[in-house]
């Protein structure tokens, strides 16, 4: 079971190094996702792919999104990033307004941010009852459960960053005009919380990861190291989703 405290805040790399595994990891994504999607002759449709991103606020998720779908195709992956839930959503099963972006067969997805807000900012903010977030982690891991039995690869990333890196990186957008927009209310918020928000990872660590979507912590301390470990990770995901991967007979016109 990953832990929060296990991760490594000092981990770094050199600019030289960085930029030559960034491109040498986008670029064999970039071929693995053309085969998966069923794009390279000779190739056939392959497994979904779905990552998700949690973390720390500021933590990075934002950049390793990019940096991932840098080298493909706007046609070839979508990005769904969720806020808190309407009011149509609220009054539905949390699950939902993630089931419906979920991808299919050979799909590329991202999500910034997931179902795992129940267990984290609705459970320490109070906008879950102690039974709703309690009964979500089985709901969830079944959830992520049936996906992956069902051909879709579930890559969950953690990106953390230390209470003292936070405040700096809120400092900087608080006085960038251009990115003013990606600070809120409610992340200074967060960081009066930030304990009960550490408790409430842990406890989710602990209970939501399982064999078939296990947890991935990254240092986002430094963002280089962040970015590259991330797409390396999903680089070696892909790969081995398209090595396990059972195709399915599809028939001329459909499944036979």
């Amino acid at each position: 079971m990953p832990r929060l405290s296990e991760i490594d805040l000092t981990a770094r790399i050199g600019q030289p190094e960085y930029e030559k595994r960034l491109r040498h990891a986008q670029r064999e994504l970039l071929q693995l996702r053309l085969e998966s999607g069923g794009h390279l002759a000779g190739s056939h449709i392959g497994p979904g792919m779905l990552i998700v991103f949690e973390g720390s606020d500021a933590g990075g998720k934002g950049g390793a999104i990019k940096r991932i779908v840098e080298p493909l195709d706007p046609r070839h992956y979508r990005v769904c990033a969720f806020a808190k839930p309407t009011f149509d959503e609220k009054s539905r099963h949390f699950l939902w307004r993630f089931w419906k972006e979920v991808p299919g067969l050979g799909g590329f997805t991202l999500f910034d941010r997931s179902w795992y807000g129940r267990v984290l900012v609705e459970r320490v903010q109070g906008y879950a009852t102690e039974r709703q977030w309690e009964q979500a982690y089985d709901e969830i891991v079944q959830f992520e459960r049936n996906l992956v039995l069902e051909g879709v690869r579930v890559v969950k990333f953690w990106l953390q960053v230390s209470p003292e890196e936070q405040l700096r990186r809120f400092e900087q957008r608080a006085s960038d005009p251009l990115r003013q927009w990606k600070l809120t209310d409610e992340d200074w918020r967060n960081r009066d919380r930030i304990d009960s928000y550490n408790i409430a990872a842990e406890d989710m660590f602990q209970r939501t990861d399982h064999p078939l979507a296990r947890w991935h912590l990254v240092s986002g301390e430094q963002k280089k190291w962040a970015r590259v470990t991330v797409l390396e990770t999903v680089v070696n995901e892909l790969r081995h989703a398209l090595h396990e991967y059972e195709q399915p007979d599809w028939g001329e016109d459909g499944f036979q």
